[in-house]
């Protein structure tokens, strides 16, 4: 007994088992937490390295490649980039995906740990920590108060807003943007300092051993034990401005006599504005494992709380990342529920029978659900992943329950009773649901073991489609028909053959006629279509359509805040003339909003500013795309001078990143300028970034090593005055202030006004063996330039093009930028390679083409497992042929690139074509193995009884995916390639499958019936022949 029959005859433990299954899935669901991309985990490993006001030459030398040399001997490592800048080096370390992530941060350490005593001794301890995908903000806020200063404003982000963000469930980190930070600056007067014979340095180091806390021992005093403590802190700027210091020479002098204590702010390298208004911006980062509409709702209600208690407190959201995703998963809701109720109209359209479409509705969201639980269980949340997944079979998951009750109603038609009706047509059809199903899975799961990066992403999709897919075949075989048989009633009118059917076997009969002619046109159809495959354009990530976007300005290397200031406002007026642009929040030196997680971001820079604009929705911009306004705020902020723009996020698939590399940077620099050159000729991109060419200024000092031998005075000592003098000592070696909630950093260094006194700087005096000495005696001063930034690939100087696709196929940019002469023409030493998305789309589109074979193998063997012969499945495989050509004919008639959708479009029309062909061909060997028809009758009556089924099918899946391609409801961009395809295939697919598979059965079974011949006529005469299974196989219709 079949488990259809057993549920018919035993409902009860059926309909419970599904009510466990639905609550579970329930539970299951509101668990879950919504995400916009799944978290994974890459073992690639970041070595953060800083040496406030060294150079990028010296560290290259110095830090960088110690620290590559040493890492390099690891095992497994794909690929290392280094990004060297002014005082800091970030070295990322990608491993291969097989690398566990926590042994390649071990090994980074170990590697790491190895080379620490030859790096220089001012150098901070190198952080090492693995990549975070999650570490992009989801949230920027801004805050303004008409009562507190910029120092206030920023304490209160920095304690209060920080505080109680971190409070927030899922909250990672909070980051400001902007604002000041509080100092007491010790301002010494050149003068003085000159008279008195003192250094900087002398002042600085003084202070750090009197201001200070330590430990004293212990002492026994009155029968206790009682802990003594040296506390020479002062509370004050006035206290320290009182107090005596001791010079280099013994003598002493009051602090204020000699410089200007003051409590104030540090100098200002970041600011924050929004709409052109000064104010302290704050980003939030969700930690691992959290949901991020889940953190947006905590923040936004500890944000009221705030308000409240707080009233001349306004904060405004200026970057947000949640409502994407909010959106998206309000819009594949909405798509879920549309397929179901398009699914039940064609049912009721094809069936006029209410209990019939009940039935069949009934099994959509009994798929569904019980689905949730089990991604639950693995682990999974509610994303874009996931959610595309269930969007895709939606469809698929009624097909089987569509199968079935079509099946169940052709026999009530023929007089049988329900119960009757609904045992032998589960009986007849279960063969074919039971095929089908597992040939999707065989489609999907492969996807879930694709390998590299993209494979990651899509371990949720194969698994979440293979699961949903497997209940869609558990609700058919015991759900439908038990309920079918208690719920159906015999038809009371006679329901005739509609017309179509006519027309279709004429269809039909000719093809079979002529099989010939058939096969011939196909071949046609089918070679145009692959000729026109090859002039598709290729992509990786098609381009959103959201409503924000971002600028990137970049001044030359020494600009200072006050002119990129001046930029970024110039830039922001130029912006908010788009009618099209709400909002613009600008951060400059600083702020991480909308960067991309996968690329290394290096230290903020103050010749950098970022404008984070908020746009109309797409609602309300009817047939202007994102793109568009791109395009005209690019065309607009080409007024700025001098500045480099990129317009677009920092992760978005906009963009086409190519790399040079060599050991010889003169060289690499000189070619590079001809290949951003050629680069700029191809037609259509937006602008072309380049990392070469960026020269800082620099004041060398020279020591003459002759006059410092003999006054006794070192390097070292020479650059810790300067350094001092200019911009204070390191961090770490500040006295600091201790207040009640924080410590507040001393530093002491000139005014201002003497770092622009170049003969100031030479009459500073310098420590020696026999007392100061100025710094003009023992050194040269002369103005010079050298790199502001050094990128580097596998240990060797690259430099990078980042080229804005605007709107271009990312492969049609990628064929014709590797077509330049100059990069066909590479001088000696110097390579070419390629990261970023051209990258990814190659792994993809390699990872995509394995899963498709791997899935058409594990197709072949469910078949003939299935259909216990090796040959006749080969009939079912014709049809991933018949398949692809309506695809690429979609495709090319609506400019659609061949991208990642596309390719998971792809694989879906695989299951759905197979299963067309597997519901033609297993009744036809029903007709002619149990019926005992003929060839030709068994073909058409397969063709007859499985039409309906077969497009009843079709249109629904493809009015689920008709408002997708048309971009109606959510953001269309990613989906539409997908829903194009698919609609494009199940219309080739399912005519042809319809004429052109019986045909293609016909010669499988001459094939077959031509070689079981040859081999009875090959036995010995004196053994008994085996019959073969099926009917010997009748002489083919011409």
């Amino acid at each position: 007994m079949n488990v259809s029959a057993w549920s018919i005859k035993n409902p009860i433990p059926a309909v419970l088992l599904f009510i466990m299954l639905t609550l579970w899935g329930l539970m299951g669901f509101s668990g879950m937490k919504i995400q916009n991309f799944p978290d994974i985990d890459l073992p690639t490993v970041t070595v953060t390295a800083s040496l406030p006001g060294a150079s990028p030459a010296q560290l290259e030398t110095e830090v960088a490649r110690k620290l590559e040399n040493s890492i390099a001997t690891l095992q497994g490592i794909k690929h290392i980039y280094t990004k060297v800048q002014d005082g800091s080096v970030l070295v990322s370390v990608e491993f291969r995906l097989e690398k566990p992530t926590q042994e390649a941060v071990d090994d980074v350490r170990d590697a790491v740990s190895r080379v620490r005593a030859d790096l220089p001794g001012d150098l901070r301890d190198p952080v090492i920590s693995k990549m975070n995908l999650s570490g992009a903000p989801i949230l920027t806020y801004t805050v303004a108060s008409r009562r507190m200063d910029d120092e206030a404003l920023s304490w209160f982000v920095d304690n209060t807003v920080t505080k109680t963000m971190l409070a927030v469930k899922g909250v990672g980190a909070v980051a400001r943007v902007g604002g000041v930070s509080r100092e007491v600056r010790i301002e010494l007067d050149p003068a003085r300092l000159l008279a008195l014979n003192a250094s900087a340095a002398d002042v600085s180091r003084q202070l750090r051993s009197l201001q200070q806390e330590a430990s004293g021992g212990r002492m026994d005093l009155g029968g206790a034990e009682q802990s003594v403590r040296t506390v020479a802190t002062v509370q004050s700027a006035d206290e320290l401005a009182a107090m005596d210091v001791t010079l280099s020479d013994g003598r002493h002098v009051r602090l204020d006599q000699i410089a200007q204590v003051s409590d104030t702010v540090a100098e200002r390298r970041s600011a924050a504005l929004l709409n052109g208004k000064p104010v302290v911006g704050f980003e939030i980062t969700r930690s691992r494992g959290a949901g991020e509409v889940e953190v947006a709702q905590g923040v936004r209600a500890k944000l009221e709380e705030l308000k409240a208690r707080h009233p001349d407190i306004e904060i405004t959201e200026a970057f947000n990342f949640v409502d994407p995703v909010e959106e998206n998963y309000h819009g594949s809701m909405y798509l879920l529920y549309e397929g179901a109720i398009l699914a039940v109209i064609v049912v009721f359209f094809f069936l006029r029978d209410w209990r019939a479409t009940l039935v069949s509705a009934a099994a959509l969201p009994l798929s569904v659900i019980p689905a949730f639980g089990f991604m639950h269980l693995l682990g999974f949340t509610v994303n874009v992943v996931t959610l595309l997944s269930l969007s895709l079979v939606v469809g698929i998951l009624v097909d089987d329950a569509i199968v079935e009750i079509e099946n169940i109603m052709r026999h009530l038609a023929m007089g049988k009773t329900p119960m009757q009706a609904a045992m032998e047509a589960a009986d007849e059809i279960g063969l074919a649901v039971i095929a089908t199903t597992f040939t999707l899975i065989a489609v999907f799961l492969p996807t879930a073991f694709m390998g590299g990066v993209p494979g990651k992403f899509f371990v949720q999709f194969g698994w979440t489609a293979a699961i949903a897919v497997f209940f869609s075949l558990v609700v058919a075989r015991m759900l439908t028909p038990m309920m079918a048989a208690y719920i159906l009633k015999p038809p009371k009118g006679e329901h005739g053959e509609p017309g179509w059917m006519r027309i279709y076997l004429g269809w039909a009969r000719w093809c079979l006629k002529h099989r010939v002619w058939t096969f011939l046109i196909v071949v046609g159809f089918l070679g145009g279509s692959f000729f026109l495959a090859g002039r598709l354009p290729t992509g990786f990530i098609p381009p959103d359509d959201l409503s924000q976007t971002q600028v990137f300005l970049s001044l030359p290397p020494g600009s200072t805040l006050q002119q990129t200031y001046k930029v970024a406002e110039q830039a922001r007026e130029l912006v908010q003339r788009n009618p099209h642009v709400k909002l613009v929040y600008t951060a400059i030196g600083g702020g991480a909003a909308g960067s991309d997680p996968f690329m290394p971001q290096g230290s903020a820079e103050v010749r950098k500013a970022t404008l984070t604009i908020n746009m109309t929705h797409r609602k309300d911009r009817p047939g202007i795309s994102k793109q568009a306004i791109e395009g005209q705020l690019r065309h607009a902020l080409e007024a700025l001078p001098g500045v480099r723009v990129n317009v677009g996020f920092g992760g978005s698939a906009e963009k086409y990143i190519l790399v040079l590399s060599g050991e010889d940077g003169q060289a690499l620099s000189a070619h590079a300028e001809v290949v951003a050159r050629e680069l700029r000729t191809i037609p259509g991109i937006g602008n072309v970034m380049s990392t070469s060419s960026l020269v800082r200024p620099e004041l060398i000092i020279r020591p003459d090593t002759a006059r410092a031998a003999d006054l006794g005075v070192n390097t070292a000592t020479i650059a810790d005055t300067l350094r001092i003098a200019t911009v204070g000592d390191y961090e770490q070696g500040l006295p600091k202030l201790n207040l009640s909630q924080r410590q507040v950093p001393v530093v002491v260094r000139l005014p201002d006004a003497a770092r622009t006194d170049l003969e100031l700087l030479a009459r500073l005096p310098v420590p020696g063996a026999r007392g100061p000495v100025s710094l003009g005696n023992v050194a040269s001063l002369s103005l010079d330039s050298g790199p502001a930034q050094i990128d580097r690939y596998d240990r060797q100087r690259n430099i990078n093009f980042e080229i804005e696709l605007n709107q271009q196929p990312l492969g049609e940019v990628q064929k014709q930028a590797l077509a330049l002469p100059s990069l066909r023409n590479l001088p000696p030493g110097i390579s070419q390679s390629t990261v970023g998305d051209a990258e990814a789309m190659a792994e993809l589109f390699a990872s995509f083409g394995l899963a498709m074979l791997t899935g058409v193998l594990c197709i072949y063997i469910v078949l003939v497992l299935l259909f216990k012969g090796f040959v006749q499945p080969m009939t079912i495989l014709v049809a991933l042929v018949l398949s692809i050509p309506g695809a690429f004919v979609a495709l090319y008639v609506t400019q659609t690139a061949l991208s990642m959708p596309s390719m998971i479009g792809l694989i879906m029309l695989m299951g759905i074509a197979t299963k067309n062909s597997i519901l033609l061909v297993d009744y036809v060997l029903i007709a002619r193995n149990e019926h005992g028809l003929s060839r030709w009758e068994a073909v058409v009556d397969g063709c007859r009884k499985r039409a309906r089924p077969i497009i009843m099918t079709t249109i629904a899946m493809g009015a689920g995916m008709m408002p997708i391609a048309l971009g109606i409801g959510v953001d269309p961009s990613f989906r539409a390639p997908m829903a194009i395809v698919v609609i494009g295939g199940l219309i080739t697919s399912t005519f042809l499958s319809l004429l052109v598979i019986p045909v293609v059965f016909t010669f499988v079974d001459d094939l077959i019936g031509f070689l079981g011949g040859q081999f009875r006529r090959l036995r010995p005469h004196h053994q008994v022949a085996v019959v073969p299974e099926d009917d010997e196989p009748v002489r083919p219709v011409a």
